[in-house]
């Protein structure tokens, strides 16, 4: 049973252990889904759908409905001599009523639209892809910032975990002097001097371990979450082999280039004829039988159908101009993504040529570290047979300080540098 309970409490302990760790990738993966601008893909899809009901609804009937008065200074009439002869029928003849009034609709039927439809679903895919791809472009920058952030809170780490490994250094010393100082063997400047080196590393912790929590603070409001009690593990990456950008912005190119192909089909539907069937209904007078209106002036109902043909010939002139237009911008966007690529593989080169760089200088980091702590050793053994004084021995102490975080600062920097390529290549 106490076994039983110790692997209980062991497992709990490792799960909060492990859970209080955070990677680069769960980061940015987090921030990219914490970001206010992932809730827009969510309304360009609704977009979309309405946009393209829009479009399937041009093929319902438009139905318009109307109401109307006039008054008119002439109206159609019988010819005199016809008046007088049906007038001695005992038929009046008053001719149309100046006043004229109905209420009626219009019906509407599209048969054949010369594929405008078809085109403008085709143009509504196309400028959805490229929104798409326009929003995939802005949520990618999120991947820079996060990667800036980490890295930074990394570097102050480090640069805070020297820090008191150097003022436990002092303190020992300083410990070491004031028995001195007692025995009569070290001075009270010496003790001094030291100590006063010990606060001014105790505020360089502060200053270093406030800027960790500051940029700790602005990480989490980028990936929505407390990171109180979390690690920062370092990254364990390799440099990429393929270096053939894969990044959003390229998508965006072709994007663009589909949507302008797409209005081609606009241009080639503007040019055909359009057919369709329409109906006109109206109450009122006069009616569409002149005569009958002409005799009297009853309201009645009236019904006209039929088939309707349109061609605007006027889009021939402009078809030509319209496709240039379509052919340049596409040329445009062809030059604005060789531009993109040709600053891109310029920075992948300049990012390799610094990856090479800091590879060669970390070669001797371990060795320096080695000898300035080696002479840092000397140092505080030939303190104790007072030999040197208190000012060489903090010369050495901060010698090591120095090695040891810029080897720290290599070594971050390289992994730093790595991500950035796979940002530059989006690998």
């Amino acid at each position: 049973m106490l076994k039983l309970y110790f692997l209980l409490v062991l497992s709990l302990w490792a799960g909060t252990h492990l859970s209080a760790q955070m990677t680069l990738e769960e980061c940015v993966a987090l921030a990219q889904d914490n970001y206010p601008l992932i809730r827009k893909y969510d309304l360009l899809t609704q977009t979309k759908e309405v946009n393209l009901s829009d479009i399937n609804k041009s093929w319902l009937p438009q139905i318009s409905l109307y109401g109307q008065g006039t008054v008119q200074n002439e109206t159609p009439s019988f010819p005199q001599s016809l008046a007088r002869l049906i007038s001695q029928t005992g038929t009046p003849v008053s001719g149309l009523n100046e006043w004229q009034y109905k209420i009626g609709a219009d019906i509407s039927q599209n048969i054949w639209d010369g594929g405008a439809a078809q085109s403008r679903r085709k143009i509504e895919h196309a400028e959805d892809a490229e929104r798409q791809a326009a929003l995939e472009v802005q949520l990618y920058a999120i991947r820079e910032r996060v990667e800036n952030l980490y890295f930074g809170i990394l570097l102050i780490e480090e640069q805070v975990k020297q820090t008191r490994n150097m003022q436990g250094l002092l303190q020992s010393n300083l410990d070491k002097l004031r028995a001195m100082q007692k025995n009569g063997t070290a001075l009270q400047s010496d003790a001094d001097m030291v100590e006063a080196q010990c606060l001014n590393t105790a505020q360089q912790l502060t200053q270093a371990e406030s800027t960790a929590e500051s940029y700790r603070k602005v990480l989490e409001i980028f990936i929505g979450k407390s990171l109180a009690g979390q690690k920062l593990l370092k990254p364990e990456t390799s440099i990429p082999q393929d270096l053939m950008p894969d990044r959003p912005e390229l998508k965006h190119f072709e994007a663009r280039l589909m949507a302008n192909d797409a209005q081609n089909a606009s241009i080639t539907s503007s040019i055909m004829p359009k057919i369709g069937l329409f109906a006109q209904a109206y109450y009122g007078y006069p009616g569409l039988d002149y005569f009958e209106s002409m005799m009297n002036r009853d309201l009645s109902f009236n019904l006209l159908a039929g088939v309707k043909v349109s061609w605007n010939i006027g889009a021939f002139y402009t078809k030509k101009n319209h496709r240039q237009k379509l052919r340049l911008a596409s040329e445009n966007i062809a030059v604005e993504r060789d531009v993109f690529l040709f600053n891109t593989r310029m920075k992948v080169r300049s990012q390799l040529d610094h990856i090479h760089e800091l590879k060669a200088v970390m070669k001797e980091d371990g060795r320096i570290v080695t000898l300035r702590e080696n002479v840092r050793k000397a140092a505080e053994s030939q303190l104790d047979n007072g030999v040197i004084d208190a000012t060489a021995l903090l010369t050495k102490l901060t010698d090591e300080k120095q090695a040891r975080l810029a080897t720290a600062y290599h070594e971050i920097q390289l992994l730093q540098s790595i991500y950035q390529l796979k940002y530059t290549l989006n690998k």
